[in-house]
């Protein structure tokens, strides 16, 4: 992003605010948002202000004071993962705040100031995003708000999931499958592609760990099990890795796909080879889920898991790679592109 335009901003919060036309009658309010003109690269990440959404019925309004980024935001940057109908077009599945306006019919005992965090089906790269209240959560008091922001799509993607194998052990759902897996009496084992990675993986409780750019995850799975296999993979590579899964499943396995980081594209006896393990395979994809079911999982997730995060000593706990100003949201992409992360990526987006 050009230094002229990051000067610019800064400059025009620092005199003005955001909320200047808050007394300004026949005005819309505005906010800024990071808005994509032209499909492609973290270049083509705009800041922007635009109007700022009003509540609707049965929605809270939040005012963002961080968001998480996600694969699914470099796809949809891209022009390859559009938002379901009727939601916004502004990436962002994940944020953290307070709430900032209710809607009519509100069922929930939300008031101004709380402090929340939210699943998104878009909107989050923005000062306020409006949100059903069923997809609301209480962010725990004992977490900063880019913790709680790493939460949401994150975690519920992992717990909607739950010997298995995390592919891509060290990353935001990865991080998160384990400490579930662990909550639940499952025994994860992952992969990764660096000795720094898998460390992080086990001290978040990883049984055992490979790194598939030096070894066969295959062989090591089977001896780790006995020569069984593993129940379930949470896959989110994809073409690249499906024979290796297959090998590396137990009879009557489930092969979960949530991604295809490794392309899409599969050459061979796929289907033989599921076949003769009897094996099932199911694809998963939360943001494009309907209200009832993500309402129904926020419910499950804040009811059995979301008070492990205030527990002394936390039994789980958000990892957070590094953080980014919105303005600096085309480096955070770059970041995320270059797959060095460990743990969520965040951006600030209402000074901490």
């Amino acid at each position: 992003m050009p230094h002229i335009l990051q000067t610019g901003i800064f400059m025009l919060r620092k005199t003005y605010n955001t909320s200047w036309n808050k007394s300004c009658s026949g005005f819309a309010k505005m906010m800024w948002a990071v808005c994509v003109d032209v499909p492609g690269g973290p270049e083509n990440l705009v800041l922007r202000s635009i109007p700022r959404p009003t509540p609707k019925d049965g929605e809270v309004l939040i005012k963002v004071h961080a968001a998480a980024l996600n694969r699914a935001d470099l796809l949809q940057r891209r022009g390859l993962y559009p938002p379901p109908a009727g939601e916004s077009d502004i990436i962002g599945l994940e944020v953290a705040g307070t709430v900032d306006g209710l809607g009519q019919g509100l069922k929930g005992n939300w008031k101004p100031d709380d402090r929340v965090m939210a699943l998104l089906a878009g909107g989050g790269y923005a000062e306020y995003v409006s949100v059903r209240e069923e997809l609301l959560m209480p962010a725990p008091d004992n977490l900063t708000f880019c913790q709680a922001a790493a939460i949401p799509e994150a975690w519920l993607t992992a717990f909607q999931l739950l010997v298995f194998i995390v592919h891509a052990g060290a990353s935001g759902v990865g991080t998160a499958a384990v400490q579930l897996a662990r909550l639940f009496g499952a025994v994860p084992v992952v992969t990764a592609g660096s000795r720094e990675k898998l460390q992080l993986a086990e001290k978040l409780g990883a049984a055992a760990g490979y790194n598939y750019k030096e070894e066969s995850f295959v062989q090591g799975v089977l001896d780790f099990t006995g020569g069984k296999g593993a129940d379930v993979i949470l896959d989110c590579i994809g073409g690249s890795n499906w024979e290796k899964n297959v090998s590396s499943l137990a009879v009557d396995g489930r092969w979960v796909l949530y991604g295809t980081m490794g392309g899409r594209a599969v050459e061979g006896d796929l289907l033989g080879k599921m076949l003769s393990k009897r094996g099932r395979l199911l694809c998963s994809l939360l943001r494009s889920r309907s209200l009832q079911y993500k309402a129904d999982l926020v419910r499950a997730f804040a009811d059995r898991a979301l008070p492990c995060f205030s527990k002394q000593p936390a039994t789980l706990r958000p990892v957070i790679d590094s953080t980014y100003k919105l303005e600096d949201i085309a480096e955070a992409h770059r970041h995320m592109e270059a797959n060095r992360n460990m743990g969520k990526i965040v951006v600030t987006v209402t000074p901490q």
